[in-house]
């Protein structure tokens, strides 16, 4: 198996803690290093994050012991954590979200910022939930956009790892065009899975509210992780604007979210989660 590459940005607070231990799990079930990543504003500050850094890394309960490798670099992180991913080749980055006393504000806009800055799949976690067994009931929205079947393929890498159960959620529709569509997703999204020997239920929701049909359906299954498609990727104005983006990233209830760029035939990159 090939040896993959995972991103942490860290900040020094619990929630990039928490964001590791996520990474833990991840990188014991592909087989992959940990890359942990602070960036400074000046020079004169790598020195002493990159102490601290050290030390948090030592006290994180390394049970599979991954190798951890600490970075610090100067710059900000909107343009460094899509550059550094680059360098490195990572698969993932993982990465908390929190309030809006965090490092360089990270809030659920800023994040979405963050993530469109990358081609990299992201999964941005808001508390360290997550078992030894990883993921192992995954939420899937998959809606009208021709976008979100791309997310389907890393979502059925990731259930292939950690044996996970998929549950696609689809928005009901009135119009008999687009209730034919919905069908067709349906239909789809069984027979993608079905072939690839993964455990799959469909579920028709209402559209009035969608994203809050979701969340709810992910505490229904007690889902460890939803899968979403960031379709602000390609709009001038993704940072503020991406509503179903940010309210999935921030959800009540705290449930982490893989969130994948679209990719476009001009800006095509390889499907992550490779076995």
């Amino acid at each position: 198996m090939d040896h993959k590459s995972l991103i942490v940005p860290h900040d020094f607070t619990e929630v990039a803690d928490a964001a590791l231990k996520h990474a833990l799990v991840i990188a014991a079930a592909i087989n992959a290093d940990i890359h942990v990543l602070h960036v400074v504003e000046k020079r004169t500050e790598i020195s002493k994050a990159g102490k601290k850094l050290e030390e948090i890394v030592k006290k994180i309960e390394n049970k599979a012991n991954i190798k951890i490798v600490q970075h610090t670099r100067i710059g900000n992180i909107f343009d460094d954590i899509g550059d550094f991913a680059s360098e490195t080749g990572a698969e993932l980055i993982i990465m908390g979200t929190h309030g809006a006393h965090g490092w360089q504000h990270i809030t659920g806009s800023h994040a979405l910022k963050v993530v469109t800055s990358s081609s990299v799949p992201f999964i941005i976690v808001q508390n360290d939930q997550i078992s030894e067994n990883g993921y192992d009931d995954i939420v899937v929205p998959l809606d009208l956009h021709k976008e979100t079947k791309q997310k389907l393929t890393i979502v059925a890498n990731m259930a292939k790892y950690f044996k996970s159960r998929v549950h696609v959620i689809i928005p009901d529709e009135t119009d008999e065009f687009l209730l034919t569509t919905v069908k067709a997703n349906i239909i789809f999204a069984n027979k993608f899975f079905a072939e690839r020997n993964i455990q799959v239920t469909t579920e028709i929701a209402s559209s009035k509210d969608f994203d809050a049909e979701v969340i709810k359906f992910a505490e229904k299954t007690n889902a460890d992780l939803i899968a979403i498609m960031n379709l602000q990727k390609n709009q001038l104005f993704a940072s503020i604007t991406g509503k179903h983006e940010q309210v999935m990233i921030t959800n009540s209830a705290k449930i982490p979210v893989l969130i994948v760029n679209p990719v476009t035939k001009s800006n095509s990159v390889q499907f992550y989660f490779a076995q």
